[in-house]
Formats: C-alpha cells, structure tokens, sequence
C-alpha cells in the first residue's frame, strides 16, 4: 500500500511535491484554501483572502530557462521574463499535463497537524481540514509543507516614530495592485527590495512624486546583460561558479562592483550600499531611469513622521505626504503546527538543509521553499521535493535528529556569543544548494563523466547556463529529453525575440569561434582541476591572497 502525504498549498512549491509523490508512487493529497492553483501568482483584484497575491504588473526576475521545472521546458514562443497572467498559464499547463488537479482538494484549509500517539514508530500525522465549515480528520504517513515565504506582512511600525499621528494613507505592499488611484498624490515607499523598486517605478508615472527611502541601498541588475541575454543565463553557469570558490571574496566583490557601476553610479544615484550593510541585490530595468528624470526620489532611512510629513536621518524632511507604501517584507509562520515543532521550524537554523526539523525522531515532515536562493526559487523547491518524497520512501537516509539538534544547538550558542555569524538568513548560492540536494539523490551531474561519454554535451552543462534540466541527466527520475533540453536552450531563449527577420549581414568572427578553437583545453585544464580541486584550489587562494590582498588594502 503507497504511503499517503498530506501537501499543504497548491502553489509553485505544491504542485512540484503532488508531482514528486506520484513520481517516487506515494498517494498525495493536496489542501489548498483557495479555489485554484498558483498561490500568490494568482491575480486577485483585493486580497481579502488574507492570501499575499502578485500585483498586477509584476514581471518575473528569473528567465523562462532558469526557472522552469526540469522536465517541463516552456513552451519556446513564451517571453523570457513573464508577466504573472504568463507565468500562471505556465502552472496551469504543468498542472495539466501531470494531471495534478485530482489529487487537489480546494476552498479546504489545514486546522491542525499533530503526531499521532505511535509517532516515534509509525512517524504518522493526524492532518485536521476544514471545508466550508465541516472538518475532516485523517491520518497521513508524512506531510509536506508548501504554503510558502509571504504569508503575514512585515509592518513594522514601532519602528517609526510619530508613524501614528500621520494622517495619511498606510499601505503593506501585499494591499498594492496597481497605480490607480495614486494618480497627483505624494507617496513615500519604504524600503528597497525587489517589490519597493517595482511599486516605485510603477507610481511615478501616476504620482505627483515617489519617495523611495532605504537604510541600506543595493545593487540593481538588469534583465538583460551585455549582448542582450537574459542575465540569469550569463552569471549562473558552473564554470563561473568553479572561479567563485577558487578567488578570494574580497577580489570577487571588487570585481562584481566595478561591473555593477559601470551601468552607472549607484554612488551617484543614491543607491550604493551604507558602510557596514551586507550587500543587497534588486532586478529593476527602470529604477536609474526614474531617479535620472526625477520621477523618483532617493532619500534616506524615516527617523520620525508627523501628521502629514516625514523627517529623514540625514535631516532633510519631505512634507504633504498623501500616502506610504512600507515593502518591508513578509514573516512566516505555522499556525497548524504544534509546539515546540511550531516555534523550532520558523528557526531556519534548525532546519536540515532547510528542509526537515532537526526534533523529529522520524523524517516524515518536510518544509518545502522556505529558502532564500541567488536564483530560480522553483528550481530549488522541486529537488527539495525529489530528496524530501525520497527520505518518505526509505530511499534516501538523513542523521539522527540527536545529532542534528546537538549540531544546531551548538551552532546557535556560537552565535549567541559571537563568535559565529548567523547566515541562516542569507541567500543561499544557487548552484552549490542545489548540487547538494541533487548529490543526496544521485542526481548530480559529473562533467568529468560527461566530457567522456558526450563532450559536447559536457560543454553545455560546464560552461552554459545551469538551467534545471541538468539535474534530470542521471540518476532517480532521469528525463530522456533533457540532453535535447540543454542543447536547444539558447533556441527557445532567442525564438521570441525573432519577430522581425533581418537579412544576414557580413559578421565579424564570433565568440563561439574563439571558442571552438580554445575550448578544448580550456576544457580539458578544467576537467583536471574539478577532479582534484582540494590541494589546487586551497594553493590558489593562498597564493592569490598573498599577492593581491596588499595591493587592494593599498586601493581601499
């Protein structure tokens, strides 16, 4: 009899789970609070649901390529970057095609998941729901929880002092929809991450003026790089992360600024990141371009309101503000989870390569997206699915929990004295998280392997884009058509840009013809180096630091 699991939430993280049950022959249920997939890429004109949902103009930050599901390519006519209505047609096909929909029981919500008396043998769950007010009560073999990053919104009002007499407009982002109704006001927005930069944008072409404040500043990216290509295909590729590990960060950093600037100055434009901040990353195309036309204005962190004003830490005070927007993101949180396991799962640290708590003696539960990756946050959740629906199955084995809790017990002392630094928060590198959950699957690709049996192949997958349909080339789940996926990527990549054809004209020698004279030892030298990078990479840096530290302190 297949183990049955419970899957809370139909979004981008569910649908990959119902699919990865089905796949290792367990028997999902899905419980979804809403009427339809998609979760927060489901447009709804107000948000009364109390579900955090997409604003009508979003476009997506990742490339069709890089965050797809790896055996679900897009469909080749469909934009780079799309906008939500886009993306959730891409869901719905997905759905389709897989034929999910059955296995999902909407307008049903999750009261409780508590373990069953057996637990430490059985490792079961009693799963309580709630459908237009009857609840249902059943046993489950193992839970996957799927209701995602942006669930209550981040407002954090003590935090501004006066915010209280301000007789104005307030606004959480998540309430944002569109720029009607702003249209001659003065709005501030407060903070700077990916949804500040949008709404900002987005109003200063209704608003009389937008007021952008951060504390921090941040780098911003563009959707496309130097040639046109979609960003995420240019910097994600193994080669360049294989130079990440060998060069110091100081050097890297140093570099990653430089080109970042040369764009423009984000000193200049009041971007750049305060002394003393971590670094912090936005994709906006049009930010530079409204602060250079004045549309929007950059200020600094708000040290107080009054009752229509704001006076901000540098001094300067804006009056006749009609509204403020606080993007100050979201926490999470288990309200059908019990204690302790409720409080220990929002604590990341606690989180077994931030999927399964650490407390419970049996690995039956597995939190699914609750990470913070530099990439594809579909690409991620689905191999969290694929090792998760593993571990269920018996194929796949994690430590004790007594190991796991001692480890993050000590780790947390360290940190509390100081002498560790907490990155449980931190973005996690893209392709280093997901090597390491494809690893745990055997799911990982070897370019050394590769570079035997199909070198061509082999090229694509060191130094092209690590799209996801790498991780379907071997192992649990092998697709049959992801060597074609990874060799026609650029085709599906460039085919909706091809609506105006222009006669081919005398072209200078192109790169790919550097490149097939050098590649071959270029790829050869990388080869030797992958397989015993230890002893190279650990001389490199020594040497590297020896040389070039002194020279950078001499520069800063």
């Amino acid at each position: 009899m297949a183990k049955r699991v419970a899957v809370i939430g139909a979004g981008v993280s569910g649908l990959s789970s119902i699919k990865c049950c089905l796949d290792e022959d367990l028997e999902p249920t899905c419980f979804e609070r809403t009427n339809d997939i998609g979760g927060l890429w489901k447009f709804t004109e107000t948000s009364k649901d109390g579900m955090t949902r997409v604003y009508r103009s979003l476009v997506t930050n990742v490339c069709k390529e890089m965050s797809c599901y790896s055996n679900f390519p897009f469909q080749e006519d469909y934009p780079n970057f799309m906008n939500q209505g886009k993306f959730w047609d891409y869901l719905q096909e997905f759905a389709e095609h897989f034929d999910l929909l059955k296995y999902i029981r909407f307008r049903t919500t999750v009261r409780s998941i508590t373990k069953r008396p057996d637990f430490s043998k059985t490792g079961q769950w009693d799963v309580v729901t709630e459908t237009e007010g009857k609840q249902e009560r059943a046993v489950f073999d193992a839970v996957m929880v799927c209701t995602g990053h942006y669930l209550n919104p981040r407002l954090p009002l003590e935090s501004f002092p006066g915010i209280h007499k301000f007789k104005g407009q307030i606004l959480h982002s998540q309430e944002y929809k569109s720029p009607e109704g702003f249209q001659g006001k003065r709005v501030l927005v407060i903070g700077l991450g990916n949804t500040a930069g949008d709404v900002a944008v987005e109003l200063s072409r209704m608003a009389a003026q937008v007021l952008l404040s951060t504390r921090t500043g941040a780098w911003v990216l563009h959707r496309s790089s130097d040639g046109g290509y979609p960003f995420n295909m240019v910097l994600t590729r193994r080669c360049l992360n294989f130079i990440t590990q060998v060069l110091p960060s100081r050097v890297l950093n140093w570099i990653q600024q430089r080109q970042l600037n040369k764009r423009f100055n984000h000193e200049n434009y009041g971007l750049s990141i305060t002394k003393g901040k971590i670094s912090k990353f936005i994709v906006n195309d049009e930010l530079p371009t409204c602060i250079l036309c004045g549309t929007v204005t950059m200020k600094t962190g708000v040290k107080e309101f009054t009752e229509t004003s704001a006076l901000f830490e540098d001094g300067t005070v804006e009056e006749n503000i009609d509204t403020v927007i606080f993007a100050t993101g979201y926490t999470f949180s288990f309200p059908f989870l019990e204690e302790p396991l409720k409080s220990l799962s929002t604590k990341k640290i606690f989180l077994y390569k931030w999927v399964f708590p650490s407390n419970l003696e049996r690995a039956t539960l597995a939190l699914i997206g609750f990470i913070s990756l530099k990439g594809s946050i579909l690409a991620g959740t689905e191999l969290q699915a694929r090792w998760a629906t593993r571990v269920f199955k018996g194929l796949c084995q994690i430590p004790p929990s007594q190991k796991l809790m001692a480890e993050a017990t000590k780790k947390e002392q360290l940190i509390k004295r100081g002498v560790m630094k907490d990155t449980s928060e931190d973005k996690l590198e893209f392709i280093q998280y997901l090597d390491d959950l494809a690893a745990c699957i055997g799911a990982k690709p070897s370019v050394p392997l590769l570079f035997l049996k199909d070198p061509r192949l082999a090229w694509e997958v060191f130094f092209g884009p690590c799209t996801p349909y790498q991780y379907r080339l071997v192992g649990p789940g092998k697709w049959d058509g992801a060597r074609n996926a990874i060799l026609t990527q650029w085709d599906r990549t460039l085919k909706p840009l091809k609506t105006r054809i222009v006669p081919d004209s005398t072209k200078p020698a192109s790169m790919s013809h550097y490149l097939k004279v050098w590649g071959a030892p270029i790829l050869l030298a990388s080869l030797v180096l992958i397989c015993k990078p230890s002893f190279f990479l650990k001389s490199v840096r020594d040497n590297l630091q020896d040389r070039i530290s002194p020279y950078l302190i001499r520069i800063w």
